[in-house]
């Protein structure tokens, strides 16, 4: 039979589903989803920072101590970041399977372009490349301080103005959140067709969430740089 394995048995539900174009389009789409969730608490737990540092360090030290007398210190911070990074890890592996297969579905590149592509839906691959390549140096800047020359651990609020004090970190952050926008704008979009949220009734609803959901995130994100370099935040 078609579906049988070498061995004679038939692949698991699981298995046909990853397999399949659809699947691995699902597993996109929720990854993507999950990820948007963390961004959207990401960003406004960001936005403390113009409350001071002591409502920014306190916020980060709620976050190493979250779930506590129930978890050990640092378990809910870690649960996180594991659930984070199987998100992130399904998403680049589907995404990098889906663009292998559409390169075999067709080796000869199209004569034109469609014209309806947009800006966002022709930049999603080169954005997810900078996405990930930003997450890294998020990472190493401001989480193991390894890049950050004038960091001093155990104080975020100073080491996020240290960060931002240079003309490179603020140009890193800025390119990066500008790929953000553009991505969750045609992701966002793009799982809830995929999921089987969008039809012709709430297709313009959802266009304009996506873009809400895209600005909104891009000014939350990047009002910490520019607050300190106009010295907002200081």
């Amino acid at each position: 039979m078609a579906l049988a394995t070498r061995t004679g048995r038939r692949p698991s539900t699981t298995r046909t589903l990853w397999d399949s174009t659809v699947g691995k389009k699902s597993v996109m789409a929720v990854s993507g989803l999950i990820m948007l969730g963390y961004l959207v608490v990401h960003m406004i737990g960001n936005l403390k920072i113009f409350f001071g540092p002591g409502e920014f360090n306190g916020y980060a030290h709620w976050l190493r101590h979250m779930g506590e007398p129930f978890l050990h210190s640092h378990w809910g911070l870690w649960a996180t970041r594991v659930v984070l990074l199987a998100a992130v890890l399904a998403h680049a592996v589907s995404a990098y399977q889906l663009s292998r297969r559409d390169i075999k579905a067709r080796p000869v590149k199209y004569a034109h372009k469609r014209r309806r592509a947009s800006y966002a839906t022709r930049t999603m691959r080169w954005g997810g490349v900078i996405l990930a390549l930003f997450i890294v140096w998020h990472l190493l800047d401001l989480t193991t301080l390894t890049v950050n020359e004038r960091a001093w651990a155990g104080h975020p609020y100073q080491n996020v103005l240290a960060t931002f004090s240079t003309w490179y970190g603020n140009t890193i952050y800025i390119v990066a959140m500008a790929a953000l926008a553009l991505h969750v704008r045609h992701g966002f979009w793009s799982a809830a067709q995929t999921l089987g949220a969008g039809n012709a009734r709430r297709d313009r609803a959802l266009k304009l969430l996506a873009n809400t959901l895209a600005l909104v995130l891009f000014a939350g994100f990047v009002s910490v740089p520019v607050a300190v370099m106009t010295g907002v935040v200081s």
